[in-house]
């Protein structure tokens, strides 16, 4: 090992690095419910017996299928939601598109089980919405159960569709376009025939994300779910039935999760590759004007998808003023939700600022380093580390939780109910943003600046610290605002890791809602809303200023 590094100097050690981390915070996790999923949780006895009790067993078999038709049912809701909206924004002219796009990504970073507390409020059995419709004679059906849990997921998830079609629309090559129109085409027909098949790849990669996303969430379900159970919130309830003896079935059902997952990832890919069209792009699209009718309803359905999107947002921060009795909302404005909170649970607020700062030094040091390596050393074990660094994408929170649990509640690493494990987590979940936007930036830099410098003399180390890194600087700052926005958001893993002690923001918020305390709920959930938004105002302000402006 020591010759090893002797060859290949400081980025060999990074990718030594790059190594280690896979194998402490990903496979010895994965690995250890694996194996306590082929164990009997009372007898201990080896075999498949967990495995059979899940699909044998209608109580545990049923969790699949609603997991399915959820995560299905909200993907399906995000296409529908999202290619419209990509499509009016890239090829007509909508006032205030680059608003509703700032709103769209907005709601994306926003945690999603704060979209299901909102529509509590909103559709709950004593939702204001509600209640008005009562008294017009009209009755709505509450929010709670499978169709509440697809109307989050479709208003939390469709910008990552939006996002990624409006981005394949712009690479339309228009005279494709052009020479259906005559031949005839019809404009439904032109863009089902033609344009639909250029962006398929970018409505399955957004569809992918919202599924993956939908898979794994714990929060959503758990709120709203009305006992509507799932596999993230059957893993939780498992595991913290199972606390006294071995995690077999929370461990059995993490790892069909997983299965599930990657079968997913399979399909897209499948979907995505099994009829390919391309483009020469000489003819970019062009943004045409809508007149009369038409011009009205893309406009109109373009606002309202932003802003059912936003309103979630809306409602959280104007019950954060609210009087409040108790649980009880009562008449007139204030600041008591906030006193409160910042009285009653500073430490959540703490928690979540240190851990998730802690967090993002780590990710950023590290992955800055690994994105280098991987991007400007393109060898074997690079592109190896490349693939195992990107698990943290199929793998949900709720299944890392556990993971860490059952690895690290022994020696040599014994970390359960420490601030440590919670800070790993973070890392590493969010450690492929940082790897990504680093290598991404870099394929905008010539390799030959680096080389420059250590033609000059300069140590490889060197040679990064002074010429590419201060290149990547842009890149370095997305990834971590990314990576903290999402930290700081983080719920279904740290659910599982906390303790009294450890309890963080989005925890308190969610324990709040399930106590029925709205009101704290509400004024917790604004300060995180607020970091949230801080975060992108530091990245906008910061993209602004390293503009070229003549």
């Amino acid at each position: 090992m020591v010759n090893w590094l002797r060859r290949n100097g400081f980025w060999g050690g990074v990718t030594l690095m790059g190594y280690v981390i896979f194998a402490i915070l990903i496979f010895m996790p994965i690995y250890s419910i694996i194996r306590e999923s082929f164990f009997d949780a009372r007898s201990g006895d080896l075999g498949l017996g967990n495995y059979v009790t899940f699909f044998t067993t209608p109580y545990y078999f049923r969790t699949l299928f609603n997991s399915a038709f959820v995560s299905l049912g909200g993907t399906l809701g995000a296409v529908i939601l999202g290619v419209p909206l990509a499509f009016f924004t890239t090829r007509y002219r909508i006032r205030g598109s680059a608003v509703l796009s700032t709103l769209a990504t907005l709601a994306l970073l926003t945690p999603p089980f704060l979209g299901a507390y909102a529509w509590i409020v909103m559709l709950g059995r004593n939702g204001f919405v509600r209640h008005m419709f009562l008294n017009l004679g009209i009755e709505l059906p509450t929010i709670f159960g499978p169709l509440g849990i697809i109307i989050v997921f479709t208003l939390q998830f469709y910008p990552f569709v939006y996002l990624l079609t409006a981005s394949g629309l712009k690479t339309v090559d228009r005279s494709l376009e052009e020479a259906a129109e005559n031949l005839g085409a019809r404009p439904f027909r032109k863009f089902m025939k033609v344009t639909m098949p250029l962006v398929l790849p970018s409505i399955t990669s957004g569809a992918l994300l919202a599924f993956m996303l939908a898979l794994s969430n714990f929060g959503t379900p758990m709120i709203i779910g009305g006992g509507y159970r799932v596999l993230p919130t059957m893993a939780y309830a498992m595991y913290t039935s199972e606390v006294a003896t071995r995690p077999a079935m929370a461990s059995t059902i993490s790892i069909i999760m997983v299965i599930v997952a990657a079968l997913a990832i399979f399909l897209q890919r499948y979907a995505a590759n099994r009829r390919k069209f391309t483009s020469m792009l000489l003819n970019r699209p062009v943004v045409l004007r809508l007149k009369g009718m038409k011009n009205v309803l893309a406009h109109l359905v373009s606002y309202l998808i932003v802003a059912l999107s936003t309103l979630p947002m809306v409602v959280v921060v104007v019950f954060a003023f609210r009087n409040t009795s108790g649980p009880v909302f009562i008449p007139g404005f204030g600041l008591d939700s906030f006193r409160r909170v910042i009285l009653g649970v500073p430490q959540a607020i703490t928690n979540s600022m240190v851990y998730s700062f802690t967090a993002l030094i780590l990710i950023v040091g590290v992955g800055t380093l690994l994105g280098f390596v991987l991007s400007r050393r393109r060898t074997k074990a690079n592109l190896v580390l490349d693939a195992l660094l990107m698990s943290p994408y199929i793998i949900p929170g709720t299944v890392l939780g556990i993971g860490f649990i059952v690895t690290f509640n022994r020696p040599p690493f014994f970390l359960q109910g420490t601030a440590a494990i919670m800070i790993l987590a973070y890392f590493i979940r969010r450690l492929p943003y940082s790897v990504r936007s680093a290598i991404s930036i870099l394929q905008q830099i010539d390799p030959a600046l680096e080389e420059a410098g250590i033609s000059l003399g300069a140590p490889p180390a060197r040679a990064f610290v002074k010429v590419a890194l201060p290149l990547m600087i842009p890149g370095i700052i997305s990834g971590a605002v990314l990576s903290w926005v999402t930290a700081i958001n983080e719920l279904s893993t740290s659910i599982l890791l906390y303790v009294g002690g450890t309890i963080t923001m989005p925890i308190r918020i969610f324990l709040s809602v399930m106590d029925g305390h709205f009101g704290p709920g509400s004024a917790m959930a604004t300060i995180l809303l607020a970091a949230t938004g801080l975060a992108l105002l530091v990245l906008n302000v910061f993209g602004d200023s390293k503009r070229n402006i003549v």
